[in-house]
């Protein structure tokens, strides 16, 4: 059992997309104990990803429950939780019984994309409203395909008897016994029903995706009143004070609150995101704009760009081609190969992302020759990870304004080579944090913001501190003589699906 260190904590319940965790922060923000819980993920049919909403609820509410147990055995008072979601992942509801109408449709399913394809008249229309592109994996068109395809879900949703619900909302209306039906600014604006200019629900959205307007939740900052857990589901009952969807609570975990900061979260793809401030910049160099954050009524914006692949790859030299044993190993690999190996690989196993955005290019492997080892392969793909960034990062700051640091978290950045290689490919520091689980942190700063414990924006900055930071020292000849030769094997890629 841990050691408790002072009498208060926080609670933040992280909902993943194969993982609830609920993890308890001390008075300083250190990690007291995690509790995490697995959930399926169902596939009907090619391209449907689902999740059953009674199994997430229940992960959600075991794994909340073993962290408040352990937070009372060391005697700590839990007050405030706040939560952070996997985005987009729709959910619609009976108002009256609470029930799903249908399972959770998740972010990565596509079953709409040949309605979004229907309108792509309006797709000027939505990204100016939104700052999003007219896609499948936002929550607008899975609402409509719900509304058209459920059993009665059209009579129900016309007869005010429905509710959506991105996650948070979802766990929200749980957690209050259906006393409260709210989202904050983040995970509205990735609905594509949301204007983020006047931060409000469209008329013209909803009118576009014929979508009713009594289904939608009230929209909160991200520090705010979310109401009170029912009593007797928690071992104590909690104000829910923080909301946010994953990538913007890492961004408030990894203090980006000042305008031009970047993070980058390396999971199974790389999510980077770039603190705009209060300038909406609707960007047109293949990268979403979205909210950051709202805070006592004040809006920041980022700019985001996806990888779709990042530690995806080092998976699949572990799985597919059995070239490592565990994940770890590619960082000694990767150290023992020199410079001069002439290996690129292109991991476009489900398509490019930004700035790109094809979705039907598929990976390649250049410049093989008899000399060519396994562990060419190895190093050639983190570096592959990172020229992606370098590509994400230069659209980033086609405005001008490029990061002077990069802020990294998610597994990938425990390789400390991928780190280094990383820096001189982008030719800035990159700075790991302390506190790694940077999005469970972000939702409990924010409940700690509306607890008024935290007060200004400078006390998010400092409070996940630097752990390593990792100096560029590669040559500017070195450094685009491998670009070049990235750039050239994208530009094959690409012309092999034209």
């Amino acid at each position: 059992m841990p050691a408790a260190t002072g009498n208060s904590a926080y609670l933040a319940i992280d909902q993943g997309t194969t993982s609830s965790r609920a993890i308890l922060f001390n008075q300083q923000f250190e990690m007291i104990y995690t509790a995490q819980r697995e959930f399926p993920q169902y596939y009907p049919k090619n391209g449907w990803v689902e999740q059953d909403p009674e199994e997430l609820w229940q992960s959600v509410l075991n794994v909340a429950r073993e962290a408040l147990t352990v937070a009372s055995d060391l005697k700590l008072s839990v007050k405030h939780v706040g939560i952070t979601n996997q985005r987009e992942t729709t959910l619609v509801w009976n108002k009256e019984s609470g029930q799903p109408v249908y399972n959770a449709i998740v972010w990565q399913d596509r079953r709409t994309s040949g309605y979004c394809s229907s309108l792509s008249v309006h797709e000027n229309l939505v990204q100016q409203k939104t700052g999003l592109k007219l896609d499948p994996y936002f929550s607008a068109s899975k609402i409509r395909w719900i509304l058209d395809n459920v059993e009665g879900a059209a009579e129900l949703a016309a007869n005010n008897k429905l509710l959506f619900g991105t996650v948070d909302t979802f766990l929200i209306w749980r957690l209050t016994n259906g006393n409260v039906h709210a989202t904050d600014v983040t995970n509205a604006s990735r609905t594509s029903l949301f204007n983020i200019h006047s931060q409000q629900w469209d008329k013209e959205l909803l009118a576009l995706f014929d979508i009713p307007a009594a289904l939608l939740p009230e929209v909160k900052d991200c520090a705010d009143d979310f109401g009170r857990t029912q009593a007797g589901l928690l071992p104590v009952v909690l104000n829910i004070s923080g909301v946010a969807g994953d990538q913007q609570a890492a961004m408030v975990g990894q203090g980006c609150v000042t305008q031009g900061s970047v993070k980058a979260t390396y999971g199974t793809g790389c999510f980077a995101l770039v603190n705009t401030g209060c300038h909406c910049d609707i960007n047109h160099t293949g990268l979403l704009t979205t909210i950051a954050y709202r805070l006592n009524g004040i809006t920041h914006y980022a700019v985001e760009g996806s990888i779709f692949v990042a530690g995806a790859a080092v998976q699949w030299l572990r799985d597919g081609l059995g070239l490592i044993e565990k994940a770890a190993d590619s960082e000694a690999i990767a150290g023992q190969v020199g410079n001069e190996h002439g290996l690129v690989v292109v991991p476009a196993f489900t398509g490019l992302g930004a700035p790109h955005w094809d979705p039907d290019a598929r990976g390649a492997v250049f410049g093989i020759t008899r000399a060519t080892t396994a562990n060419d392969i190895v190093r050639a793909t983190l570096e592959s990870i990172c020229f992606q960034t370098h590509d994400l990062v230069t659209a980033m700051s086609s405005g001008g304004n490029p990061p002077t640091i990069l802020k990294v978290d998610g597994g990938m950045v425990a390789n400390e080579w991928f780190c280094q290689y990383l820096a001189d490919t982008l030719n800035v520091p990159v700075v790991r944090p302390k506190v790694m689980e940077t999005t469970a942190l972000g939702a409990a700063l924010l409940a700690a913001f509306q607890a008024g414990d935290i007060t200004e924006l400078n006390q998010l900055a400092e409070a996940n501190p630097c752990q390593r930071e990792f100096e560029a020292n590669a040559t500017d000849s070195a450094r685009e003589q491998r670009l070049t030769q990235w750039h050239k094997a994208v530009k094959a890629t690409l012309l092999m699906t034209s």
